[in-house]
């Protein structure tokens, strides 16, 4: 029996991993995605006061991998940021890579 459920646990996690491989990001459609982003990280020079003061970095021409692997990280809770762990925690696989692409195309 322990056999079997850890088989199915590893198949499902395959499975997410794969699947989340496979999102390819689209620019265009992050273009109504990124509304939240923009009142911080659109700013030049913003400083953000919650939960501490700290500069708002900005986020056009980053590579998309990074941008992602920052947002899943977020959503995970591996980075602490209250504010961006709430935003990405409602973001899909999808979500993450559109808004992505949508950065890294930016210069």
């Amino acid at each position: 029996m322990k056999k079997i459920f850890a088989l199915a646990a590893f198949t499902a996690l395959v499975s997410t991993v794969a699947s989340a491989a496979d999102v390819v990001g689209n620019p265009k459609a992050a273009e109504n995605k990124v509304a939240m982003c923009i009142g911080c990280h659109g700013i030049p020079g913003y400083k953000a006061t919650f939960p501490e003061v700290y500069q708002v970095p900005m986020l056009g021409g980053q590579s998309a991998k990074y941008l992602e692997n920052a947002l899943h990280a977020y959503k995970k809770g591996d980075r602490k940021h209250p504010s961006m762990r709430g935003i990405a925690g409602g973001l899909s696989d999808q979500d993450i890579a559109d808004v992505a692409a949508y950065y890294a195309q930016q210069k």
